[in-house]
């Protein structure tokens, strides 16, 4: 039986668009879930919306609807991105869903039952737009001396009744925890930062409002809704069927990966193993925090005239082609940047000039020259060195680095694989072949063929369509495209054997080409 594995998003905040953030994200996670199936693990993947919260009451207001209307409205505009961008989620949570209520307010009653929630009152500083508190000491001063949250946003000074979580008893099992599970918060510099500030002391939680009402209701105190991120981090128990503790819940908890971006690593790495350490459940294998992605090098904002529709973005370049942009320009885990000027260049030297134009001139070269039919050949010691380096990068290197989500690495060691094969056929010269040694020609090509089929199904995470349509055009069967497969010496015999020849060359990753106006030249 195949090992689960369990991988969820953030859930987005939907009281505006997705912007690209919130698509690096979804890409990269499904690349995981891709890549884990691929190696053969049962994957549950789970993105979602976060639809409660003082930002999302104020939006409604502000347009005139309800806080359920907007909500309803915009975490459509989430679930079509995904859909856009091919990202094979196996469960879209929502926050207002009924089953999500009854999920937080059992996760609530438990941390009430440990003797951990009291009731008392909240004065401070609050961030509407991080939905979170900051102590006095975090606050850094703005241009005109006004008081900002550390990410810069206002804040407002809160006064309320409020029931409280006791965070300060949690401080020595969450440094226990990243002492002695450093895989817990990754990368490394997530995860020091994090220890510095818990060492630092932690202060009680402020985990309900009563100065509005759009949330879910604390069991017993009505007048109470919870803290937004009690609410939204529980969504991770909710897609798993919580409180039943059997069933999906008994399959897939705890999470094999939290992957979010690294401005919310502090709710993640901190509250969320507290509240589950006193509501007596299991933590998460671990939390990622991955970088930001910034436009030309700046961070994106409205005021700066430069938010991207990342949708706009995969119309005008392909969706794969966005797909291999990001996982291909930015080292996981730090910050990266992207241009229409980049994402041309990248795509155009490596996409359609080295691995489209390989497939491309090989299939069409068996296609003219050998009627598109496959037969078996003998090898001499260039073919087997290609293919053992090709293997190599496919079925050690690009796994390896994948599942250390070292995205780049991995991907840069598949183009060492792609590289060697128009090296190869370079030295080789097939054309040359056909008229003086028709068989070395059929060699030749055919061990490009073999190779081929697996840059292609190593690469498939992150190309999942252009990779399919390659593997269609060789005639690979469908059951036959995983990483199990790379190591399957019998397949070339079992392809020769069908009779069936290749289908007519068609370019998987056509060129791009940059407008006049955007053309760096």
């Amino acid at each position: 039986m195949a090992e689960p594995f369990y991988l969820t998003t953030a859930i987005s905040y939907p009281n505006g668009k997705p912007h690209i953030g919130h698509a690096y994200e979804a890409i990269a996670a499904d690349v995981i879930a891709r890549f884990q199936r691929l190696s053969g693990r049962d994957v549950r993947f789970q993105t979602g919306t976060d639809e409660h919260g003082l930002k999302m009451a104020q939006k409604a207001r502000d347009l005139g609807v309800s806080p359920q209307q907007l909500a309803d409205e915009m975490s459509q505009y989430f679930i079509d991105m995904c859909d856009a961008l091919n990202v094979s989620y196996d469960v879209f949570i929502r926050t207002t869903e009924p089953r999500h209520h009854a999920s937080t307010q059992e996760l609530w009653r438990r941390m009430e039952a440990k003797g951990d929630l009291y009731l008392d009152r909240y004065e401070g500083w609050y961030s509407v737009r991080d939905e979170a508190y900051y102590d006095e000491s975090e606050l850094v001063a703005g241009e005109g001396g006004e008081k900002l949250s550390p990410q810069g946003t206002p804040v407002e000074w809160t006064v309320e009744e409020s029931w409280f979580f006791r965070l300060s008893n949690y401080a020595e099992p969450l440094l226990a925890l990243y002492r002695d599970h450093p895989e817990f918060l990754q990368p490394d510099s997530r995860r020091n930062e994090i220890m510095r500030f818990v060492e630092g002391g932690l202060r009680d939680l402020s985990v309900s409002r009563t100065s509005f009402d759009w949330g879910i209701k604390v069991p017993g105190s009505d007048a109470h809704v919870m803290y937004v991120w009690v609410d939204a981090l529980t969504n991770y128990l909710t897609g798993l069927g919580f409180p039943d503790e059997g069933g999906h819940f008994a399959k897939w908890w705890p999470a094999d990966l939290h992957l979010i971006g690294k401005d919310i690593v502090r709710f993640h790495s901190v509250y969320w193993p507290a509240f589950l350490m006193s509501a007596g459940l299991a933590l998460p294998k671990q939390v990622y925090g991955h970088g930001f992605l910034l436009n030309r090098g700046q961070k994106e904002s409205k005021s700066l005239g430069n938010v991207t529709d990342p949708l706009a973005l995969a119309e005008r370049f392909g969706v794969d082609t966005l797909r291999y942009f990001l996982m291909r320009e930015v080292a996981f885990g730090q910050d990266g940047s992207y241009s229409p000027e980049a994402i041309v260049t990248r795509a155009n030297a490596e996409l359609a000039n080295s691995f489209g134009n390989l497939v491309q001139r090989v299939c069409s070269m068996i296609f003219k020259n050998m009627d598109g039919k496959l037969v078996g050949f003998t090898q001499v010691d260039a073919d087997a060195a290609l293919l053992t380096q090709v293997r190599d990068a496919c079925a050690v290197e690009l796994p390896r680095e994948f599942a250390a989500l070292n995205f780049s690495v991995g991907i840069e060691a598949w183009m060492r694989g792609v590289f060697a094969c128009n090296a190869y056929i370079d030295e080789q010269a097939p054309w040359g072949l056909k008229k003086t040694d028709p068989e070395r020609m059929g060699a030749v090509l055919l061990t490009l063929f073999m190779a081929i089929r697996d840059l292609t199904i190593a690469i498939s995470p992150v190309v999942p369509t252009a990779a399919g349509k390659v593997l269609d055009q060789l005639g690979i069967p469908s059951d036959e495209r995983d990483l199990s497969a790379l190591a399957d010496a019998g397949w070339y015999a079992r392809r020769v054997a069908t009779g069936e020849p290749l289908g007519t060359p068609v370019p998987a990753f056509p060129r791009l080409e940059l407008p006049a106006e955007e053309d760096p030249a």
